[in-house]
């Protein structure tokens, strides 16, 4: 049997403000994360954080700003949180292709053989998409950096590194694709 929580009368003066104001805090929260999924998480998170909190015995308003606050704070933490994630993340393919060390010497040449064709495959693009693809890449330049030193919009700079991504994934595709139908 489930057991039933009860929202219209809480024991402390802090958790009744919290569940008076959950929409507003869930507002505020969405700002910060973007996701108002999200945002239902961080409400949620400050929920629980606050019932094991002491009690807070001043007045409404001194509640309340505590309340946003910490809302706001666990919503831009779990907003960094899900940047940093997001930063390190990429498709699972990715990871198949990491060099091992001590591979055998058919792996390092196939690794080898690759990083050439994607070299080619950069090779064949107009010069600034390269330049910018090589900057942001390798070099770890900011969008932004590349769109001033080329005199584009930052937009243009998030294109043209995408359509060198594109290009370059195609490129060793078809070679994987090609390597295989050899194997056969």
């Amino acid at each position: 049997m489930t057991e039933q929580v009860s929202t219209s009368r809480c024991d402390s003066p802090l958790l009744q403000a919290f569940v008076d104001n959950r929409l507003i805090l869930v507002k505020i929260a969405a700002r910060i994360t973007g996701c108002r999924s999200r945002a239902e998480d961080v409400v949620q998170d400050a929920f629980f954080r606050l019932q094991s909190a002491p009690p807070i015995t001043s007045s409404i308003k001194a509640q309340l700003s505590y309340l946003f606050q910490i809302v706001r704070n666990l919503a831009i933490d779990h907003y960094r949180k899900q940047a940093l994630e997001q930063k390190y993340a990429g498709p699972e393919e990715e990871g198949l292709n990491v060099v091992i060390q001590g591979a055998s010497p058919e792996t390092s040449h196939i690794n080898f053989s690759t990083l050439e064709h994607i070299a080619d495959a950069l090779t064949e693009l107009p010069v600034r998409t390269r330049y910018a693809f090589e900057m942001y890449r390798l070099h770890g330049v900011p969008q932004k950096d590349i769109a001033k030193e080329l005199g584009v919009s930052p937009t243009l700079v998030n294109f043209m590194i995408r359509d060198a991504l594109v290009h370059c994934r195609k490129v060793s595709s078809s070679r994987a694709d090609a390597v295989t139908a050899n194997r056969r």
